[in-house]
């Protein structure tokens, strides 16, 4: 088992456990909760040996084997299913042990080793290795690409598989949901569900907590309190203990009334779909708990629109993509105000394509995109937390978008968003990845939108913080299309699904549990159909070679016109960079410098726009030239 006794463990000058207590017993599966900077992250590090309490004890058995998920990716060069059976220790060194054995031709120590092998599973393990990569959304040809290859969040997957290859009495997975969709999550509930060992799991995703853990241990004021059951029964005992407190009554008394308000406008418009119901039932129990959160720093809404269109949107007979290569045709979609709509389907079936066109980040290619004359849109995707300013302070940014409101206003408003005193005036270059995401929900909703379009809207954010999105977003008034792999706010905040796939998209009817099962059936018809290798290899090598050399021919100027672009683009980069710089100076936004200011905002618009062009014809340079490098591979 775990124990903790009288334990204080401190970073610096930040005191994060004092005399904290905690006991799990083998196979429990925990959830670790807290605010961010609470010390989770530290817990994992003292349970690794990484770190020493500061006094108090730290007890779990000698011989635990424990795995847990990187955080850093350091072998780029790295095949990914070899990067994976790295994860696996001890098979690794008796593979290493058998060529030395099979060099030296030590047939004893073959022997021997072979039978350690077999032990490890090792015959068994490249095919191990890659199912988990396929239940993680790697394609085959993916599989045997160099880590570098990949991008970060793509790399993240890679640390997760490469932990559940690890043999292991005790698992540690910090956060390993921040970079899946849903159909990964749904993959990983299963395995985890499965794992026999003892699991502590640090997420912010209250299904999958929900899903996977039988205890919660909670981190609340330097203290471990450890809850049976999952979230929702965490939140039952909270709740309990906090209404005994005057104020967590008071908030919860106004909670409730909101709640009651909201549903019942709620169900005057929709009551007949599974998925209005299961959104009832999942604001019925909002309410009941709702006062395990009265500590909540967030308190936001998204400012009422001063005007709205009917319809806001319309597209018909589209035809959606990236260039000339359409992913999605035949698409119908019109948005009113009051729509909630979520976005299922597949990685890679054309969600994010679908939002970049509504927000007209993609031109549409064919049909008619109509736009409502009072239409505002509020768009977040996670690339856009990149373009924040960094030497800006929240703020500042604020203030460059409402420069003629009151400072106390604007301060007043990213309260709600919990930047408060001298926070609001930091700057943003060392905010995590939370904090950014904070800050581009606020300078949204600051803009009255009347359509949200939101792409992963609670990547790193903390449970409150989606409380506080999920119930900003019912009281919003306008229409909203989200994609996310966070059930609990689709469940929450929308009424009708979409779904998209194999090149359309549909109506979903039927909820999350549907969803899944419909996933199942998907997967299973994607599967390759296997068939009966010929007898012989009849091949011509002649033309093989031929063909090859054919293709490499035509690899090299599609080589130099990638690099060509990735330069001009890197350069747009940095001049795009000087004029935010030059933005970023509270000098320019002087009444005596506004011609100054708004030629910089054209050249910045212009650069933009250019920007936007290199980006799409990269990505098609590069498709094109890894569609020649796969049709190579399969020559060679």
């Amino acid at each position: 088992m775990i124990r903790l006794q009288n334990l204080t463990l401190q970073r610096g000058p930040q005191r994060l456990l004092e005399d904290a207590e905690l006991t799990l017993h083998a196979g429990h599966k925990a959830g670790l909760i807290g605010a961010n900077g609470a010390g989770k992250s530290s817990l994992f590090a003292l349970l690794r040996g990484e770190l020493t309490p500061d006094s108090g004890d730290c007890f779990l058995p000698a011989d635990w084997r424990i795995a847990h998920m990187r955080q850093e990716v350091d072998e780029v060069d790295r095949i990914a299913v070899d990067y994976v059976l790295d994860g696996d220790v001890r098979l690794r060194q008796v593979q290493q042990d058998l060529a030395v054995a099979e060099a030296a031709h030590d047939g004893a120590a073959q022997a021997r080793l072979h039978a350690e092998l077999d032990s490890a599973d090792g015959y068994t393990a490249d095919a191990r290795a890659r199912k988990l990569l396929a239940g993680l959304g790697f394609s085959n040809e993916q599989m045997d690409r160099s880590v570098g290859s990949f991008s970060g969040g793509w790399r993240m997957r890679l640390n997760l598989a490469q932990a559940l290859m690890c043999p292991s009495d005790l698992l540690l997975l910090d956060e390993p949901t921040n970079h899946l969709d849903l159909d990964a999550i749904l993959w990983l509930e299963e395995w985890l569900k499965s794992y026999p060992g003892t699991m502590l799991l640090i997420s912010h995703d209250r299904d999958f907590l929900d899903a996977v853990v039988d205890h919660v241990a909670h981190v609340d004021q330097r203290k471990l309190v450890l809850y049976r059951g999952g979230y929702t029964a965490f939140e039952r005992a909270r709740a309990e203990r906090l209404a005994q407190q005057q104020q967590a009554y008071e908030k919860q008394q106004a909670q409730r009334a909101h709640m009651e308000k909201y549903i019942a406008r709620f169900k005057a418009q929709a009551t007949k779909a599974r998925q209005a119901q299961s959104r009832i039932k999942a604001l019925e129990r909002m309410e009941e708990l709702s006062a395990a959160h009265v500590d909540s720093p967030f308190d936001f809404t998204f400012r009422e629109a001063d005007k709205i269109s009917s319809p806001l949107l319309n597209l018909s007979d589209g035809r959606l993509g990236y260039g000339e290569k359409v992913i999605l045709e035949k698409v119908k979609l019109g948005l009113v105000p009051g729509a909630r709509i979520g976005l299922l389907g597949p990685n890679g079936a054309g969600k994010s394509t679908l939002i970049k066109t509504l927000v007209g980040e993609l031109p549409v290619i064919g049909g008619r995109l109509v736009r409502g004359e009072n239409l505002v849109v509020g768009y977040f995707a996670q690339h856009q937390l990149d373009s924040l300013d960094n030497k800006a302070s929240p703020l500042l940014h604020l203030q460059r978008i409402a420069p003629t409101e009151r400072e106390q206003t604007l301060r007043d408003f990213l309260g709600g968003f919990d930047f408060r005193g001298p926070r609001c005036d930091e700057p943003v270059l060392n905010f995590s990845g939370g904090e950014k995401a904070r800050l581009a929900l606020a300078l949204i909703a600051w803009e009255k939108p009347n359509l949200l379009l939101l792409d992963e809207p609670t990547n790193h954010l903390d449970l409150e913080m989606r409380l506080a999105l999920t119930m900003a977003l019912q009281e919003f008034q306008g229409a909203v299309v989200v994609v996310s792999h966070d059930r609990h706010l689709l469940k929450s905040t929308t009424d009708e699904f979409l779904l998209v796939a194999e090149g359309r998209i549909q109506e979903f009817d039927g909820d999350l549990d549907d969803y899944a099962r419909w996933l199942v059936d998907y997967r299973a018809r994607q599967a390759p159909v296997s068939t009966s290798a010929p007898a012989a290899d009849k091949t011509d090598k002649r033309a093989q070679r031929q063909a090859a050399a054919a293709l490499r021919q035509q690899l090299a100027p599609h080589k130099r016109e990638a690099e060509k672009l990735e330069k001009e683009l890197g350069q747009l980069h940095e001049k795009l960079a000087k004029l935010q710089e030059r933005l970023g100076d509270a000098a320019i936004y002087e009444t005596s410098r506004k011609d100054e200011l708004r030629d910089v905002l054209a050249e910045q618009a212009k650069m933009k726009a250019r920007e936007g062009e290199l980006e799409e014809a990269w990505m098609l340079a590069l498709e094109h030239l890894e569609s020649l490098e796969q049709q190579l591979a399969q020559v060679d």
